[in-house]
Formats: C-alpha cells, structure tokens, sequence
C-alpha cells in the first residue's frame, strides 16, 4: 500500500500541474478590452468634472 502511495502523489502532482498551466495560459484578452474601455470613461468623466469645478 506504501508503494501505491508513493507512486500516486507524483501523479496527482502532474495532473495538478497540468491543470495549473493550462490555467495560466488562457487567454485573457477579452478582460483588457472591457477594462481599458471603462478606464477610458472614468478619464472622460474625471475631465467633465474637472472643467465644471474650474468655471466655479
């Protein structure tokens, strides 16, 4: 029974590997877009009120 153990923690290790590099290798392209995009509107929104406060 030691043996079965001893073979199975190399093979979960594997299997734990594999699972977390297919993870980090996915593609996160589509996030960027909608982050870029809302920064942009929080720059747009931060200009507005930056030229409402200089007319006061």
């Amino acid at each position: 029974m030691a043996v079965l153990a001893w073979l199975l923690i190399p093979l979960f290790a594997v299997v734990g590997a594999g699972i977390w590099g297919s993870w980090a290798a996915r593609d996160r392209t589509s996030g960027d877009v909608a982050e870029l995009a809302g920064y942009a509107r929080f720059r747009d929104a931060m200009d507005k009120s930056g030229s409402q406060t200089d007319a006061i």
